[in-house]
């Protein structure tokens, strides 16, 4: 049939201009990429023939294979997989329409201009992150065939570029189940024995670093040399056939499954590719789990902590852990294994009596995945317990990164609620760089402290700068710096710890020290009540429609005033929170707190006393109260009149 010829976009043409004229060293990549691909094919034909009786697809021996010929300079990777129709070699290998590809192309010349592309474990990031390995192939091959067939379809297609700005398109009649990648490679790589790309031993390598653990069978087999054996060289690494032809395939994987395999006889090398297989994310995890359950219901388990999070993170992207029962994988992503707060968690579990065509429906409801749910998000918070004591670096790289999505789980894991707060930690005033847990922040709790004091907020400055820490500064209690929008939820979902409450400082009235103390400060604070009634009366009626009352301040040294919420109430931050997300709340009118302590609210107080009819300062009450809420970050009112009101008020001082 007549093929098609087509342009590529011009993100495209970039990114394979980019990739033929790579100048990375490590171009071995490209056929773990490859290899990768095959391994998925087969993943998603087993799994569409589990849940698909009807489908015309042969299963019986799902593989690997990688040939080299010397003589026609090539290297073919084929499977028999689930294959690609045509729309979807368009789709998928045609135009680069995902999502990411204009990023990496971006960073793909920051690498080269920052003379970083040779470096190995940059081009292993940069194409692996953004899913582009595919393409990869042009860092080797001049020309590059695919051949594809989707099970259960009659045609196939086959698609031909050699990557500079075009590529074709026909379809084939007699195309084999499943799909061939056939790289015409470059002939500076076939002439230079590091990047011989046709030798057994140089494939064998790579299938052993990056490959070796893959389920399905790697099978390497060379093509038959022209000629007589005298003049094939070295051509024949694997065992020639019987009628001394084409040499018999030879699978160069072990197949192994990591998890089942005894921690002393895997390296950290295996587990990390293995992460890097399921995860697609290049660089190391930080923590590796092994989970062995034995008894009535028997599973293996292996888990990955990232060390950086997925672009989809926050959005419906690709989540859960594969399902495996018998070594024979039956879900890519099985989202019921861990809860929605360790989402982030890659890897593998086994299991011996689940029944291969389990559905997701069924899932939901199966007490043995309930129980294995359970288990794996224990293990996890344990594991992170465990990581801030005994490797406090790497808990801190993996806090900064994962953190507000732990304390999802304090909302929605009430079950496992303690174990969480156990292995999360806190920003907090008891430490400039760091950070606490609050079992280190109950043991440093001064005398006659009943509550564990926070203040949210959108970043550490603007916490630690707010008037509500100036009395807790003074007089040295701690407060936890909560700046993640998840905050602003589970600290009222978490009514205590060890029996000590959470308090927000920008709640309710402020409370220090011990009752003696208290006492004396409540025998003051009545004092000032009688000797500021009448400015206190003044506010509360020049601002009734903006405030729910006026009160002296306990919690002020420096500033003249603050906006606090009443002890029910929802913080302005929670407000806004909820308004992004499309959700309306009826406004709770605050509480003015002035600071009797402060020159500018006994100079109010005295004027008033002298003045009360003065109408320069009718706009006090206001000015006050608009200061108040800029302190905390917020806007007065009506800003323009706000602004106005300060001009009059600056132009009659001079």
């Amino acid at each position: 049939m007549t093929a098609e010829t087509f342009e590529f976009q011009v993100e495209a043409s970039r990114l394979l201009r980019m990739m033929v004229h790579s100048i990375y060293s490590n171009k071995d990549v490209f056929l773990r990429e490859l290899v990768s691909n095959a391994s998925d094919a087969l993943d998603k034909l087993r799994i569409e023939a589990l849940r698909d009786d009807s489908l015309d697809a042969d299963i019986s021996d799902l593989h690997i294979e990688i040939e080299t010929d010397k003589d026609a300079r090539t290297l073919t990777v084929r499977d028999n997989g689930i294959g690609m129709s045509r729309e979807e070699v368009v789709g998928l290998i045609g135009t680069i329409a995902k999502s990411g590809t204009a990023e990496f192309v971006r960073k793909l010349e920051e690498a080269q201009k920052a003379g970083d592309a040779g470096n190995p474990a940059s081009a292993e990031a940069l194409i692996g992150q953004f899913g582009v390995g595919f393409y990869s192939a042009f860092m080797v091959a001049d020309e590059v065939t695919l051949l594809t067939r989707r099970a259960g379809e009659e045609a196939g297609t086959r698609w031909t570029s050699t990557g500079e700005g075009t590529y074709t398109i026909e379809a084939v009649d007699d195309a084999p189940q499943g799909t061939s990648v056939v790289l015409r490679l470059k002939p500076e790589d076939t002439e230079d024995r590091l990047f011989d790309y046709t030798a057994p031993w140089k494939i064998r390598e790579i299938v052993k670093r990056y490959s070796d653990f893959i389920t399905w069978p790697i099978r390497l087999v060379e093509a038959a040399p022209e000629g007589n054996a005298e003049n094939a060289g070295e051509a024949g690494d694997a065992e020639k056939g019987e009628d001394g032809g084409k040499p018999e395939p030879e699978t160069v994987n072990s197949r192994k499954a990591l998890w089942a395999r005894p921690r002393s006889e895997v390296s950290d090398e295996e587990y990390h590719e293995l992460y890097k297989h399921i995860s697609h994310d290049w660089t190391d995890p930080l923590e590796t789990i092994r989970i062995h359950a034995e008894g009535t219901f028997e599973y293996q388990a292996l888990l990955f902590l990232p060390a950086r999070p997925p672009r989809d993170l926050f959005s419906s992207g690709r989540r859960g852990v594969q399902l495996y029962v018998k070594r024979v994988l039956i879900m890519e992503e099985c989202e019921e294994l861990v809860p929605p707060y360790l989402r982030f968690v890659k890897g593998v579990v086994d299991a011996q009596d689940l029944s291969l065509n389990i559905s997701r429906e069924i899932l939901q409801q199966d007490r043995h995945i309930q129980l294995m749910r359970r288990r794996l998000a224990k293990k996890v918070l344990s594991t992170l317990k465990e990581m801030r004591t005994a490797r406090p670096e790497k808990y801190a790289e993996f806090w900064r990164e994962f953190g507000a999505v732990v304390k999802e789980g304090l909302l929605n894991d009430p079950d496992n609620r303690d174990a969480i707060l156990a292995a999360s930690s806190f920003a907090s005033t008891h430490d400039a760089e760091g950070t606490t847990t609050l079992q280190e922040y109950v043991e440093r709790m001064k005398e006659g402290q009943e509550h564990i004091f926070y203040l949210t907020g959108p970043s550490r400055s603007a916490v630690e700068s707010s008037p509500h820490m100036e009395a807790f500064r003074d007089k040295g209690l701690e407060v936890l710096i909560l700046t993640d929008p998840v905050d602003e939820v589970w600290v009222d979902a978490v009514p205590e710890f060890q029996g000590r409450t959470l308090r927000s400082i920008a709640r309710g009235e402020a409370e220090f020290g011990t009752e003696e103390e208290k006492e004396r400060e409540k025998a003051e604070r009545e004092r000032q009540r009688e000797e500021y009634a009448g400015l206190l009366a003044w506010l509360a009626e020049r601002l009734g429609d903006e405030v729910k009352d006026v009160r002296l301040s306990s919690r002020l040294t420096v500033s003249p005033a603050c906006v606090v919420s009443d002890s029910g109430d929802a913080t302005p931050g929670l407000r806004n929170m909820l308004r992004a997300m499309g959700q309306e709340m009826p406004e709770d009118k605050r509480i003015l707190e002035i600071n009797p302590g402060h020159p500018l609210i006994t100079g109010l107080r005295t004027a008033h006393a002298d003045r009360p009819s003065d109408p320069g300062l009718e706009g006090m009450a206001e000015l006050v109260h608009g200061m108040a809420l800029l302190a905390e970050g917020g806007l007065p009112g009506d800003p323009a009149r706000f602004t106005r009101l300060l001009a009059e008020r600056l132009e009659r001082s001079l």
